[in-house]
């Protein structure tokens, strides 16, 4: 098995190294080895795909005015990368030993009324589809949707899948706080289920607690967005919609909140407080088996982190995400060959495997 100590061994010899492009210095102090691609397991070349990696466009943005499109700007290191320029993201991707991007935009046009939204996500896609285009082995791309117009969304899915060529969508953890449970956004799960879209649910803090998450530690990101895609996986899964659209592809990033940490309290809920529960939605499954049928982003930080979701949700659901360029996972490579509980074949799923056959990518 590779374990990271191999691994390392092998850096000297095979000239293999990855690290941030950016963080460079701060990784050396650190004791981490610069890195680039290719990366191999067990002698076998992996093609490397970051599910969660984010940018946006000037063009989308302009459509606000100078005032409201400084508002949608990430409080984070990175946000002048956010605007790609392509020689400097390819070089960031190699420096993370990152053979493929897939791209997604933050959702910022929920509140917006509808023309203003349809304009915003039209030219997102536009300019996405464009980008993949011209770097299509180095960027896929998720599409945005106007959610809170469901049916402009079910066209603009099926527009970006089979015209622009785009993966599925990115989607936020809620449309300003309507849970994707409800059945107004049935017609959207059921257009993405029919095109074998993957939907990327990716959380906005979770709004209602903002008073509560004042304070040191930017509790509204490190608490918030975990929790909100903990609660809209929770909705999916008792509230039916996964049993409804039993072939939905749905991406969680950061691991799936606290979801998979704690999953199976949720088997225990309607035994103990039968009243909270309506009888009425008979689930097909435990509640924390619908894990297993979900796929979820690497970036829970540890060795043991990774370990504990691969067991709870199964190496075969796992794939490297990233955040870029928000620094958040430096190291996506080193993250899963230090996880030495993965066997070489687990290694090599999640490094890209996994997400070569979701999104029908060749693996090399």
């Amino acid at each position: 098995m590779t374990t990271r100590r191999n691994f390392l061994k092998g850096v000297g010899a095979s000239g293999i190294a990855f690290c941030s492009c950016g963080m460079l210095d701060a990784a050396r102090a650190q004791g981490a080895a610069p890195r680039s691609t290719p990366v191999m397991v067990k002698g076998k070349r992996i093609k490397t795909v970051d599910v969660h990696a984010h940018c946006l466009f000037h063009e989308s943005l302009n459509l606000l005015g100078t005032e409201e499109a400084a508002k949608v700007l990430p409080p984070t290191k990175g946000v002048p990368e956010h605007f790609i320029v392509i020689e400097q993201r390819l070089k960031e991707m190699d420096a993370m030993g990152i053979d493929m991007e897939i791209l997604s935009i933050n959702p910022f046009w929920y509140n917006r009324e509808r023309d203003l939204a349809a304009q915003i996500v039209k030219v997102n896609n536009e300019k996405l589809a464009e980008l993949c285009a011209a770097n299509p082995s180095r960027f896929g791309a998720f599409a945005s949707l106007t959610l809170q117009v469901p049916d402009l969304a079910v066209q603009q899915l099926e527009d970006a899948v089979k015209k622009q060529g785009l993966r599925g969508a990115a989607i936020g953890a809620s449309v300003m706080g309507q849970d994707f449970s409800d059945p107004k956004f049935h017609p959207v799960w059921a257009k993405a289920e029919e095109l074998g879209a993957v939907l990327f649910i990716h959380p906005q803090s979770t709004p209602q607690l903002a008073q509560r998450f004042k304070g040191n530690g930017w509790l509204s990101n490190t608490i918030g967005n975990p929790l909100d895609t903990t609660i809209a996986l929770q909705h999916l899964i008792f509230e039916g919609t996964l049993d409804r659209f039993p072939k939905l592809k749905v991406i969680a990033a950061h691991g799936g909140g606290f979801l998979p940490s704690y999953a199976a309290r949720g088997d225990h809920a309607c035994f103990v407080s039968p009243q909270n529960c309506n009888a009425e939605i008979q689930l097909k499954k435990k509640p924390s088996e619908y894990l297993n049928q979900l796929y979820f982003d690497a970036m829970v930080f540890t060795p043991e982190g990774l370990r504990h979701l691969a067991a709870q949700v199964g190496a075969s659901q796992l794939m490297l995400g990233t955040d870029h360029p928000i620094p958040w996972e430096q190291h996506p490579v080193d993250h899963v060959f230090a996880t030495d509980t993965l066997s070489d074949e687990q290694m090599a799923a999640i490094l890209g495997g996994n997400a070569a056959r979701l999104f029908g990518l060749k693996e090399v």
